[in-house]
Formats: structure tokens, sequence, C-alpha cells
């Protein structure tokens, strides 16, 4: 499943992380990248351990703990701590997929990544280039949302940063590993949660339907969590 998650930070935020990240001291992106995507990979990075992306990274793990739609999407059980990237002058990243275990190296902090994710940190009309392609059984969709939108997709997939050819494309990225691995299952909890949410919504939190779907949403849960 892929979703687009709208307003994950308001104006207000994205002006304070961003007076954060753009007084940070940048570096070459593949300082953390394996061999693989070393070979395609060319922006730059703020260090995993600077102060500030972990002043930043703090600012988007609260904004998602707020966020009832990454929630229920995602069902994390760990986050990556966020890092930042810029592209520009022609810079990109070719086509790739991303490591099935992160670890931070200060901490030996590990997460299985089940989901990769973006936010948007420029508005798209400030650069050209920079769309995210992701490959899935429908083909190739590119993406290139609004500052403060984070686009959720699987992990798994094939995916790349198309060269910016004008401006700086500036985002967070992370993955998360879910309560729930397997996608599909994630897919059928989420459109069931929206469903309940509807029915709820219509008929009010104690209608007998919408307490019977609760439980069965609650089941399978109980069923698929690893945690």
């Amino acid at each position: 499943m892929m979703l687009a998650i709208p307003d994950l930070l308001d104006k207000d935020g994205i002006a304070h992380l961003r007076s954060i990240i753009d007084a940070g001291e940048w570096q070459d992106g593949n300082a953390t990248s394996g061999h693989q995507s070393a070979l395609a990979k060319r922006n730059e990075q703020l260090p995993e351990d600077s102060a500030a992306a972990k002043q930043a990274g703090r600012i988007v793990l609260e904004a998602l703990g707020r966020s009832p739609l990454f929630v229920a999407a995602a069902l994390p059980l760990k986050i990556f701590p966020p890092l930042f990237n810029r592209y520009q002058d022609g810079e990109g990243f070719g086509t790739h997929i991303d490591n099935a275990v992160r670890i931070h190296r200060s901490s030996e902090f590990r997460v299985r990544t089940d989901l990769s994710a973006t936010l948007f940190l420029e508005e798209p009309d400030a650069y050209e280039g920079g769309e995210l392609v992701v490959e899935d059984n429908l083909g190739a969709q590119a993406t290139k949302l609004p500052a403060g939108h984070l686009l959720l997709y699987p992990a798994s997939s094939l995916h790349r940063v198309e060269p910016v050819t004008r401006g700086a494309r500036v985002a967070s990225f992370f993955w998360v590993q879910s309560m729930v691995r397997d996608d599909a299952a994630r897919t059928i909890l989420f459109d069931l949660d929206r469903s309940i949410q509807a029915v709820a919504a219509d008929r009010g939190q104690a209608d007998v339907e919408v307490i019977r779907l609760t439980g069965i949403y609650h089941n399978l849960l109980r069923r698929w969590a690893d945690s």
C-alpha cells in the first residue's frame, strides 16, 4: 500500500524544522550508503548523529505520534530516527531497494524495514525534477508532494529519485517496523479501520455493528501482530 499523509507538519512546523537543518553541516550522502546504493546515489545528508539531525528528528517523530492516519496505516512498532537529505545541481538517486534491516550506527538500534517514508520539506514549484518514483504491480508511480506531506510505501518496492535540475529538493526519510509485517494484512486492517470510523461517524460509537466490527479489527490485529 502506498499512501500520502497530508499536513504532517504545518507551515510553522516546516519553517522551524528547516531553520534547524538548513543551518546544519551537510555531507556527501554516500557516507551512510551500502555498496549498491553508492553506485546510484548522489545527494547530501545531515550526519545521523549531528545535533541538527537529532533535534529535527524529534520534531518529525512527535508529528508522527499526533497523526491518527499514520498510526492506522503503519501500525508502528519501531521507527528509525529520521534522516534528512538534499538534492540539487542534477543530483538524484537511481533505482534501488532499501536494506531489509537498518542499524543506527551509534546505538545499534535496529529496525526491520517494512515501510519507507519520505516527508517533503520543500514546495514542489521551488524545484524541478526530484520526483519519488515507486514501482509496484501497476507500474511506476511518480510523486512530488507539497511541503509537510508524507509518502508512506512498502520498503520492498523498487524506487528512485529523479535528478533535480533546478532548485533544491529537501526531505526527511526514515523506515518503520510495523507490528504487522505483511503489507497485504496491513492494508486489510487499514481499510477496515477506515470503514469502522465511517460507520461510527454515521451511527455512533455505541452502535452494535460498530462494536462488532471493532472486535473483528482487534481479533485480526491480535492474529497478525508481532508484538
